[in-house]
């Protein structure tokens, strides 16, 4: 516990002294905001501070900080050093950077920014990867937040036996999804999400106070960082892939912009962007320290304290609605539960807006009618359900998606980090912030394209093609900056 408990002060002082580091770097000033300027009633309008907090962190949150966190616990205690580095100088400076570029570019989609700092190629692989991107986590879920509500109703053989039919609740979500992703943001979204909020944050602070009231014997990191008997798995690149929200995800930054649209003065950016990954780190290591204590508690380990435990140790939703029932009771766990399906939802929502107006821009489709929203909901919607009846329907379906999308939300923070990197070196600003975590997350995201998810090449060749990454990314960072300093002679 006592790593779990320096974590959490790290990340603490991570906001307080690094962020607004960063946040000097970037200079936030008393410039209009797209809000004000461009206001249209549906997403681009002020709103409230407390609340596009709110609406940030769970835009982001989704199921990636419990259920990556309780997966990456795999690897032990290795799993605290990536989520506390890896937020603080890599997920919240991604999160705090990209939302503000996207305040200054008139609340510009993830695309457009790449496109303007990268290129019209980058700009035109970004549009495709990052729709599809956000259809996949449309379809995703779907899926988790449906298994869980059906875990939580046991009404088969009554007449509300629909309840336990995970059909009927993805019904039911996805038809929460074409409203709330078709409606004006403060009309849904604005409204229910701080409810959401609560739940999830309740969640995290009741497992924070069971933590500290059953104090578990688990792995701390001096005992050894590469302590992972749960998994066979590489620590890299694997664990930076597992554990994406909670650490650094490339999904935040297509959510950042709908949440740039709705921030009335720049200098609330780093409470806004900055604070709500901090906010999810938290969430992220609660989580798991909780699955430390499934995983690895001494001398009983959790699982094997609980009755079916040892039958659901690699189901991560299983794992939630159990450690849920043991530690939380009835109330406390429905509540808990409640948070966790809140999470992934109110994320499907908000990635399907997303894609719409990204479609939305790139065909030049103005979104203030809803005859001309309905033109880009109804096809996407229907691809979102084409690979949902796949995903169903495939024994590994969920598997299979839930891998490539976490490889491709590794890889879109590569391509925002580096569009960042861009931006600041042109501003003459402090460019090391977002250079170093962009030469890291590009290793990771080409060793484990090549190693694990596409050609399975053994250990050592992997350990190669990391390192020849790292310095083919970094010269190529070096030419074009002597480049692009000859042009300003």
């Amino acid at each position: 516990m006592i790593t779990f408990v320096v974590s959490l002060v790290a990340l603490v002082l991570g906001y307080f002294i690094y962020g607004r580091f960063v946040e000097r770097i970037f200079g936030p000033d008393d410039r209009q905001t797209p809000a004000v300027a461009k206001a249209d009633g549906v997403d681009f309008m002020v709103l409230p501070g407390w609340k596009i907090f709110m609406i940030q962190f769970l835009n982001i949150a989704g199921t990636g900080p419990i259920f990556g966190a309780i997966m990456g616990a795999k690897f032990g205690p290795a799993a605290y050093l990536w989520i506390v580095l890896g937020c603080i100088f890599a997920g919240a400076t991604h999160d705090y950077l990209s939302g503000m570029l996207s305040i200054r570019n008139g609340g510009a989609n993830l695309p457009e920014i790449i496109g303007r700092y990268l290129g019209n190629v980058p700009k035109q692989v970004m549009l495709i990867f990052s729709v599809f991107l956000l259809m996949m986590v449309g379809a995703v879920f779907v899926y988790s937040p449906a298994s869980l509500l059906q875990n939580l109703f046991h009404t088969e053989g009554t007449q509300l036996a629909f309840l336990s039919n995970s059909t009927f609740w993805i019904v039911v979500i996805f038809l929460y999804y074409l409203i709330a992703t078709m409606m004006p943001i403060d009309k849904i979204i604005g409204k229910v999400y701080p409810l959401f909020a609560f739940s999830l944050l309740f969640m995290a602070v009741a497992f924070l106070v069971m933590l500290f009231i059953k104090q578990p014997d688990i792995p701390e990191l001096w005992e050894g960082v590469g302590e992972a008997s749960l998994t066979t798995k590489n620590i890299f690149p694997c664990l930076f892939i597992t554990i994406a929200c909670g650490a650094i995800s490339g999904f935040h930054a297509t959510q950042s912009p709908l949440m740039a649209r709705c921030v009335k003065h720049e200098k609330m950016g780093r409470p806004i962007f900055y604070g709500s990954m901090i906010t999810e780190g938290f969430v992220a290591l609660i989580w798991a320290t909780v699955a430390m204590y499934f995983f690895y508690n001494e001398p009983v380990a959790g699982y094997q304290q609980m009755e079916g435990g040892e039958a659901i140790i690699s189901k991560a939703p299983a794992i939630v609605n159990m450690v849920s029932e043991n530690w939380l009771g009835v109330f406390g766990s429905v509540l808990a539960i409640l948070g966790v399906v809140a999470a992934p939802i109110t994320s499907g929502d908000t990635a399907l807006r997303s894609a719409r107006l990204i479609i939305a821009d790139f065909i030049r489709l103005e979104q203030r009618s809803i005859r001309k929203r309905l033109y880009v909901c109804i096809p996407m919607f229907l691809a979102v359900i084409a690979l949902l009846i796949w995903q169903m329907a495939n024994p590994d379906g969920f598997d299979v998606i839930w891998s490539w999308f976490g490889w491709s939300n590794q890889t879109l923070s590569v391509f925002t980090l580096w569009a960042i990197t861009v931006y600041l070196v042109r501003e003459k600003r402090n460019c090391l912030v977002t250079f170093i975590p962009a030469v890291f997350m590009t290793t990771v995201c080409v060793t484990y394209l090549l190693s694990e998810q596409a050609f399975h090449l053994e250990t050592e060749y992997a350990g190669v093609i990391a390192a020849l990454t790292a310095i083919l990314s970094a010269a190529w960072f070096i030419i074009w900056l002597a480049n692009y300093r000859k042009t300003l002679k």
